[in-house]
C-alpha cells in the first residue's frame, strides 16, 4: 500500500496565536496518521512551528526560496536560512508566484537546482490555465514547464523531488478535476520525468486544486497519485485532519 504525502500550504494566513490554536486541535487528531504530513506556513511562523512540531513526525516546508546563498536580495530567503529551521521541503513554482511575482520556468529551475544542492526537497508546481485546458493543451503545457524546470536535474535526484499538478483554473475555485483525469495526468508526468531524467524511478505526483475533506479519498485511491498539496482546506484543523485520515 502506498504511503501518501499530504502537504498543507497555508499561504499568507495565520499569526502565531492562530497557529497555536490550530496545532492544539490538529496534533491530537493525526497522532496515529499513516501518511507523511508536511505543513508550509509563512516565513514568519517557521521558528514557532519548528519548536511545536518537534517530535511529532510532521515535517516543515517553506512556501518559497531564492536561489542565491547570500547577497543583496532584499526580502528573499536562502536555503541555509530555511535549513536553520529544520525545513525539509520547499514549494517552488506555485501559480500564485507565477501570476503575482512573474516567475518564469527558467527562474524556477534555478531555485530547484539550489534546493537540491542544499539538501531540500522541492515540491514543483505545474499546471495549465482554463484557456489552455479548453484548447486541449494541458499535457503540452506541463511538458513545456517540466522540460525547463528540470534542466540540470539528474536521475539521482528523482527520489528528492515531488511534482504537484495544480491546474490553475481549479485552485481556490471549488472546481476540482475528477480523479480519473488527474490520474491520467499523473501517469503522464511520471513517464515524462522518466524520459527527461533518463530513469526508471517513479517521481511522486501530488494533486492540488480545491482538494477538500469530501473529495480527497477519490484522488488518494487513484493508482498514480501519491498525495495532495492542500490550500484552503488545510487552514481548518478538523478539515485537514479528515483529509489525512480519510
Amino acid at each position: 500500500m502506498k504511503k501518501l504525502l499530504i502537504v498543507a500550504n497555508w499561504k499568507m494566513n495565520k499569526i502565531k496565536d492562530e497557529a497555536k490554536n490550530y496545532l492544539e486541535e490538529f496534533l491530537p487528531l493525526v497522532k496515529d496518521a499513516k501518511s507523511d504530513i508536511v505543513i508550509a506556513p509563512s516565513f514568519a511562523l517557521l521558528d514557532y512551528m519548528q519548536a511545536k512540531l518537534k517530535g511529532t513526525g510532521i515535517e516543515l516546508s517553506s512556501q518559497n526560496m531564492f536561489f542565491a546563498p547570500t547577497g543583496a536580495f532584499t526580502g528573499e530567503v536562502s536555503a541555509d536560512m530555511l535549513k536553520d529551521f529544520d525545513v525539509k521541503y520547499v514549494i517552488l513554482g506555485h501559480s500564485e508566484r507565477r501570476q503575482y511575482f512573474l516567475e518564469t520556468d527558467s527562474f524556477i529551475n534555478k531555485k530547484v537546482i539550489s534546493a537540491l544542492s542544499n539538501g531540500l526537497k522541492p515540491i514543483i508546481c505545474v499546471g495549465e490555465t482554463i484557456v489552455q485546458k479548453k484548447a486541449d493543451l494541458s499535457k503540452e503545457i506541463v511538458k513545456e514547464q517540466l522540460s525547463i524546470i528540470l534542466e540540470g536535474v539528474t536521475e539521482k535526484d528523482v527520489e528528492n523531488i515531488v511534482i504537484a499538478y495544480e491546474p490553475i483554473w481549479a485552485i481556490g475555485t471549488g472546481f476540482a478535476m475528477n480523479a480519473s483525469e488527474v490520474n491520467e495526468m499523473a501517469e503522464y508526468i511520471i513517464k515524462l520525468v522518466q524520459t527527461l531524467l533518463q530513469t526508471t524511478k517513479k517521481v511522486k505526483v501530488l494533486y492540488g486544486g480545491s482538494v477538500n475533506e469530501d473529495n480527497a479519498s477519490e484522488f488518494f485511491n487513484a493508482a498514480s497519485i501519491s498525495g495532495a498539496l492542500v490550500g484552503g482546506a488545510s487552514l481548518d484543523a478538523k478539515k485537514f485532519a479528515k483529509i489525512i485520515l480519510g
